[in-house]
């Protein structure tokens, strides 16, 4: 029994970290805050109704005010008229003592409407304190959810960066340049060696060609000297 219930909390674990891994806490705090916003407008229906009981029960206590003070005018004007003998004082004093009978009901009703009002006017206030912190909740929470939101998406844009970076294989890079920089000069090397080759099968004919192009002013000169000196060779052998 031990070890399936071992299992179970596992597989519990296991569930609720892919649950968090599929949340979007952005969109959770988000949904969130409409939620906070749908019970402040509930509350604040709930705080009209409860308002709008409060209102009747005021205006009950009123009309039951007035009609204790109605009950008692019509009292009096009873007995008034029982002494100035307009009215039979046995009926006068059974209607004035009606008359106070409804006074008496009027102001027990009186009490009840007090007592009413005074139950709703505490719900009232309790509703107006809940609605001033629900609304002072959520505009504190949409201000930090606004900051969060905006870390997030530069925490998110320099993970990508640095992730980056992090797969970048510097010392790979490195070796690759390494490489690219041997084969270059080998190949210099190569051509270089080519060059000398080439150089060497040249023929006499071609090595003169070359020499004469690169000596081309020296080569005239040495002609003309040549010249002077079969000249000079030729006027010896006349005398």
């Amino acid at each position: 029994m031990a070890f399936f219930k071992r299992l179970f909390k596992i597989g519990q674990a296991e569930a609720h970290a892919a649950l968090n891994h599929l949340e979007d806490p952005t969109k959770m705090t988000e949904q969130g805050i409409r939620d906070m916003k749908g019970k402040l407008d509930e509350s604040i229906k709930a705080l009209a109704e409860v308002k709008a009981l409060a209102i009747r029960s005021k205006n009950d206590a009123n009309k039951y005010r007035n009609k204790m003070n109605e009950y008692e005018n019509k009292a009096i004007a009873l007995i008034k008229r029982a002494e100035k003998g307009v009215l039979d004082p046995s009926e006068a004093d059974r209607l004035a003592t009606s008359a106070l009978d409804g006074k008496e009901q009027a102001a027990q009703n009186l009490q009840t409407s007090l007592k009413t009002q005074k139950t709703y006017d505490v719900q009232v206030a309790k509703l107006d304190t809940t609605i001033d912190r629900l609304k002072k909740y959520i505009k504190q929470w949409e201000n930090e959810a606004k900051i969060l939101k905006a870390r997030a998406k530069v925490s998110k844009a320099t993970k990508t960066v640095n992730k980056q970076l992090a797969n970048i294989d510097a010392d790979g890079t490195v070796a690759m340049l390494e490489r690219m920089k041997e084969k270059v000069e080998q190949d210099e090397a190569l051509a270089e060696s080519y060059a000398d080759i080439a150089f060497e099968n040249q023929s006499i004919d071609d090595e003169i060609d070359s020499v004469l192009e690169e000596t081309s002013g020296s080569g005239s000169e040495a002609l003309e000297a040549l010249k002077a000196k079969l000249a000079g060779g030729d006027e010896a052998i006349t005398e």
